[in-house]
């Protein structure tokens, strides 16, 4: 990080015995140790933060190609038919908001117990499993010494 050589550190400790002394230069050491480890663990956090900041740039910013790039793609054929299903939605819509003015206004268009009278009067049921056998007609069997 500072590029220095174990002769220029073996410098800077002479120096700093003499300057500070016996006594106080374990201290001071411990001080400046703790000062570059403190520095170091700041440097690294902000380098961190600035390179997650780039990859969340790059990544909106490759969405927003991604986003163009969709918009433009679409073929004239399938904007027809985008175009045509929003025509009919619309148009289903004015129908089931008039079909509703109309049932409230008159309420006897509607009427639910003629529309069950009218189904269960068409599909007959049978009742009974032996009402389903009867129904079910045999089919004649064939056998290979016939043919």
């Amino acid at each position: 990080m500072f590029d220095i050589g174990f002769g220029e550190l073996l410098l800077i400790m002479v120096i700093g015995l003499v300057v500070l002394g016996p006594q106080r230069l374990p201290v001071a050491v411990r001080t400046v140790t703790s000062w570059i480890k403190t520095l170091r663990s700041l440097a690294t956090t902000v380098q961190q933060e600035l390179s997650q900041e780039l990859k969340l740039q790059e990544l909106q910013d490759s969405l927003k190609k991604a986003k163009q790039a969709g918009l433009q793609g679409i073929t004239p054929e399938l904007q027809a038919s985008i175009d045509e299903l929003k025509h009919a939605t619309k148009t289903l819509q004015q129908t089931c908001h008039t079909e509703k003015s109309h049932a409230g206004n008159n309420p006897q268009l509607i009427d639910p117990e003629a529309i069950h009278d009218e189904v269960v009067s068409t599909t007959p049921i049978s009742t009974t499993a032996t009402d389903n056998i009867k129904s079910i007609k045999p089919r004649p069997h064939h056998s290979s010494r016939d043919q």
